[in-house]
């Protein structure tokens, strides 16, 4: 069943179709708002304020758009809540999403990524950064990045080109490519 499928059985009322939604994203939702706590107490309680204000404004949702980019939006504006009531620490780590790999290899695979997140984290603009963690790590389209962002999808490409040359320019001297996410995509 589709997420809109489930936000559609949500709003009339069906609390399993919302607990469902719930299961699928509250990892996702976590960690993109851990990025701009950086403390676990603060993102899981955002992560749960997310939820809770999505379940009040379900009746709001257009089922005909995609869910993710709607439910991003309301963790975006709760991650900048997060975010202004802490200063991130840079010694807290990224939480670590469970993987059917190689043990070995998933271990090296998490902290290049997390220390490249680390370094997105600091050099970027908050935009910049959102864009890129919506694009890679969430997989989302330039469309729904729009969308959550509120910026054109023009914008979001220049974010998105801005923030990669960005990094490029600063790893050059180490001459390492830029990976995102457990599914390794190049950029």
């Amino acid at each position: 069943m589709s997420d809109e499928d489930l936000a559609r059985q949500s709003q009339a009322g069906d609390l399993v179709a919302f607990e469902e939604l719930v299961h699928r994203y509250g990892n996702r939702i976590y960690s993109f708002i851990f990025q701009f706590c950086g403390h676990e107490a603060d993102a899981r309680e955002a992560t749960q304020d997310t939820f809770v204000r999505s379940f009040e404004a379900i009746a709001k949702f257009d089922p005909r758009r995609s869910f993710a980019p709607w439910l991003f939006t309301i963790a975006r504006r709760k991650s900048i809540d997060c975010f202004r009531a802490r200063i991130p620490s840079a010694d807290e780590t990224m939480p670590e999403e469970l993987d059917a790999d190689d043990p070995s290899e998933l271990l090296a695979r998490r902290e290049e990524a997390q220390d490249l997140w680390r370094r997105a984290r600091a050099s970027l603009p908050d935009v910049q950064f959102q864009a890129l963690w919506l694009r890679y790590a969430e997989d989302m389209d330039i469309a729904g990045i729009a969308r959550v962002l509120r910026k054109t999808q023009t914008h979001v490409k220049v974010l998105l080109f801005r923030a990669r040359n960005k990094l490029a320019d600063q790893l050059e001297p180490a001459r390492q490519p830029l990976v995102f996410g457990a599914k390794g995509a190049n950029i």
